[in-house]
């Protein structure tokens, strides 16, 4: 840094030394060009002296004010060589006074600025408290040297006036997305970064929310993560205090939200891992036990959790998803499984204990030979102590436990809205999420979780299985019928969806729509809510609800024709024909596309037929409004034209 500023300040001090010569040689104007080699000397003399501090100076501010006082100073020299001309030279050259003066008092704000520089790349200690106020270049774009200023105090003002600056920094990036810009790049990143790490509580907070605020869009959040911000993140969310590990969260959302390649930068730094730990801290019973497993782990508690379902008791009828079913009643009814409500649950959380522990014990004898005669010993002798802990290794959940109630639940709550937006449309972070059993922590914090953090857990869990929809690999591992989790997370969408007026219900539809083909043919309690919310007040509501149904009854759906018949049992179509005649169009075009799948793939159901679907289709095909899509015109056609077929056949008999 100082051999640059030592190379921006060189030419200058060189153009000020020849002026001062020039000024010496003038023929004319004496007056004038003795007060502009005055003011040049006092120029050169700042210079130099700015060379001399060149370890302390501010970059950034340096480059722009020695440019604008090089040009200066290059004015100067030519007016000064030009009143040196003699004989004819002096007769064919046009020297206009006001030149002289302009300049003088150009060299003059040169003076102020440079001064402006000094004071400003000075400590504030060694300043007195000296206000800086703003240099003469400051005219044109005042805000440019209030950031300047900030950002000179985070390179070197104590922690305490660093944090004051961290703030003033947050209110301007807050107020204009200009200025944030504008910090970025007269490089306030790195120091703001270097307070994150170093600063006390509230100059870390301060600092780490500038950095949220800055990320507003793709190219500022590149910046950004190419200055290191992952790494100093991932450092304070494993051992910083947690309401700087909230604000902490609440960043990464918002850089994730702005620029989706920044993911797997997180990702590699073990963000992933230290957001679930907190969103599992005080959530399920034995917390450390839901890190991300390894596939090993995750066989061993697959196993478990079979076992633990092969005891359960086989008097009464089991759905897929682990709820009673009445033989009178499609709905079910079923409360999660949480470690401390049911003893089945607890059954299944000491086999995965088990599995765990000996895991953890077979790695230690590899290591360990004498650990491992430790562990015989103790598995020899009952009375010694029950419970093995395995650590959430890298992760420090020390002091966590005396934090206050509502800055817990902010954590969970940031912790959730920032995984949300770092698995958003991001199959690998999705698989290390659902592999570290986040599932069953958003289940729980969705049904007993504070209104912020389900609404967070609800939104992380629709852009989770948002990208299951489109990989079959995830939607296999982590919601296939038999998993536990997926059990509870599915209990938890139908309970709000069933429930209604919630700021739940929109994901959750969203969310079981995503999930359509992961459901089997005889698992249809899901269906029935759907169809109701068809008929609900709101249009937002009613359209996901349709939407969700056509990802059950489309043609992709290998169990489309079961669903379909499940629609029409449900009273689904009783509802779309009124949607399609006098709904919203927001409303009207998913609802006549779930009609015409209906009738593609159950075209002889009495239902259809009482209803006046054919008849429906047929006047949709003539609405130019609903045939806009080439996509809809299809389904449509197809849709009548196997209506007809069957009522054509129906006739003739």
């Amino acid at each position: 840094m100082a051999d640059i500023v030592k190379q921006i300040l060189a030419r200058p001090i060189q153009l000020a030394d020849q002026a001062t010569k020039a000024a010496d040689e003038v023929c004319n104007f004496k007056a004038d060009c003795m007060e502009i080699k005055a003011k040049t000397e006092k120029l050169a003399a700042l210079l130099r002296q700015a060379a001399r501090a060149s370890n302390d100076l501010y970059e950034r501010p340096t480059r722009r004010i020695i440019d604008d006082t090089e040009q200066v100073l290059d004015k100067a020299l030519t007016l000064v060589i030009k009143c040196c001309a003699r004989g004819l030279s002096r007769v064919f050259t046009i020297i206009p006074t006001a030149a002289l003066k302009k300049t003088a008092q150009q060299l003059e704000n040169s003076c102020g600025d440079v001064q402006w520089l000094l004071r400003v790349s000075t400590p504030a200690d060694d300043r007195d408290d000296e206000y800086l106020g703003l240099p003469p270049i400051a005219a044109n774009e005042p805000i440019l040297c209030l950031i300047w200023e900030q950002i000179a105090i985070l390179c070197t003002g104590s922690l305490e006036e660093r944090s004051d600056a961290a703030a003033s920094l947050v209110s301007l990036a807050r107020d204009n997305e200009r200025y944030g810009k504008l910090i970025i790049e007269e490089g306030g990143v790195a120091p703001l970064l270097k307070l994150a790490k170093e600063g006390r509580k509230e100059g870390q907070e301060n600092a780490a929310r500038a950095i949220g605020l800055l990320g507003r869009d793709p190219e500022s959040v590149e910046q950004i993560v190419n200055a290191g911000v992952c790494s100093v993140f991932a450092k304070i969310l494993k051992d910083g205090h947690m309401k700087i590990q909230v604000v902490v969260a609440w960043a990464i959302s918002e850089l994730a939200a702005n620029h989706h390649k920044c993911q797997d930068h997180f990702a590699q730094a073990n963000t992933i891992r230290l957001l679930v730990s907190h969103l599992a801290f005080e959530t399920i019973q034995e917390h450390s036990k839901y890190a991300i497993a390894t596939k090993q782990q995750n066989m061993l508690i697959h196993t478990a959790a079979a076992m633990a379902q092969s005891n359960t008791s086989s008097t009464s009828k089991i759905s897929d998803y682990g709820g009673k079913v009445d033989d009178n009643d499609n709905r079910t009814h079923s409360k999660i499984p949480h470690p401390v409500d049911k003893q089945p649950a607890n059954q299944m959380h000491n086999l995965v204990e088990s599995a765990m522990a000996m895991k953890s014990q077979v790695q230690n004898q590899a290591n360990n030979p004498i650990a491992g005669q430790n562990q015989q010993q103790h598995r020899q002798n009952p009375n010694q102590q029950k419970n093995h802990h395995v650590g959430l290794t890298g992760t420090s959940i020390k002091g966590r436990e005396f934090e206050d109630p509502a800055t817990k639940a902010e954590m969970k709550a940031m912790a959730a809205r920032a995984l949300r937006h770092l698995s958003a449309g991001n199959v690998s972070i999705c698989s290390n999420i659902t592999e570290s059993r986040a599932l069953l922590c958003f289940a729980v914090l969705l049904e007993k979780g504070p209104e912020e953090v389900q609404y967070h857990s609800a939104m992380a869990l629709m852009e989770i299985t948002g990208v299951a929809e489109q990989n079959s690999d995830l939607r296999r591992s982590a919601f296939k019928p038999t998993a536990p989790a997926a059990k509870a997370v599915v209990d938890q969408f139908l309970r709000i969806i069933n429930q209604g007026d919630s700021e739940l219900l929109c994901p959750s539809i969203k969310s079981i729509g995503h999930l359509a083909r992961t459901f089997r043919a005889t698992e249809t309690r899901m269906i029935r809510p759907l169809v109701a919310r068809l008929d609900d007040r709101e249009p937002d509501v009613t359209r996901e609800a349709a939407i969700a149904l056509n990802k059950f009854a489309s043609s992709d759906n290998f169990l489309r024709v079961d669903h379909c018949k499940a629609i029409i049992q449900a009273g689904g179509t009783k509802h779309l024909v009124p949607h399609v005649y006098f709904g919203e169009q927001m409303v009207q075009v998913p609802c006549l596309i779930l009609l015409s799948y209906i009738a593609m793939h159950v075209p002889d159901s009495e239902a259809l037929a009482d209803d006046n679907a054919h008849i429906v289709l047929e006047w949709a095909t003539k609405q130019a409004h609903l045939m806009q899509d080439p996509i809809v015109e299809e389904l449509v056609n197809k849709g009548r034209e196997s209506m007809e077929l069957y009522q054509s056949r129906g006739s003739r008999l």
